[in-house]
This record gives C-alpha cells, structure tokens and sequence, in this order.
C-alpha cells in the first residue's frame, strides 16, 4: 500500500453576535461651572431612566465600549471630560470647561451615556 495523508474530516460553523448593552444617566446642574473650572458629578448625583438615583456608574469593557457626553443636548469632544466607574464617593462624571469659552449654566441638563458591547459566540463542529 502506498503511503497517504491521513486527516480528520470537520466542518465548523460559527454565530457570532454583537449587542450593544446602553446605559444612560441624567443630571441636572445646580450652578453655574464658569470657564477654566471643573464640574465634577459623583454617581449619587445622577438619575436613570425610571428617575430613580443612581448608586454606581458602570465598569467599561476593555477595547469594547465607550462613553458620551451630552450638555443641554450637544455632544462634546472626549478631551474635555473623564469617566471613572464606581459606586458613590468613586464613581464620577469630570467635564474641564475651557478656560476662554462659555461657562456652564444652571440647571443645564448632562447626560451621560455608556455603551458596552456585549459579544457571543457558538461554534458547532461536525466531523
């Protein structure tokens, strides 16, 4: 007998799937952040969708989410804001307002909107 290649005989099929996971959080400023200062937002101090208060702000999935930032409706640009997850006192929203622009008001409304993508994979194989 002459010699063969011996091999295994597969198929695989793969699904794989992504899903946003969206959390938004609502504030409403209290005074006036003038240009050059920092307006910072702890966790407490926002609302969710059902109005309710919030307690923790969420992790962020490594290379698979990312965070917006709206003031009385307009996105801003990520420089001007840091994200940190955690429960009240950790948790917190920092927008740096640029010195020489406009301040923020009172009673602006900051949303803050975190998206984590959420992926699954099954694989079938056959042989």
């Amino acid at each position: 007998m002459a010699l063969q290649l011996m091999k295994i005989q597969a198929t695989a099929s793969s699904t794989i799937s992504v899903a946003p996971d969206a959390a938004k959080f609502f504030n409403v400023t209290t005074a006036e952040t003038a240009a050059g200062a920092t307006l910072t937002i702890d966790a407490a101090d926002f609302f969710d969708n059902t109005g309710a208060a919030v307690t923790t702000l969420p992790a962020l999935a490594a290379s698979n989410s990312y965070v917006n930032v709206f003031i009385n409706g307009a996105l801003q640009m990520d420089d001007i804001y840091t994200y940190t997850p955690g429960a009240t006192g950790v948790g917190s929203l920092a927008i740096d307002v640029p010195a020489g622009g406009d301040s923020i008001i009172q009673d602006s409304s900051v949303v803050l909107e975190v998206i984590n993508y959420v992926p699954t994979a099954s694989t079938t194989i056959e042989t």
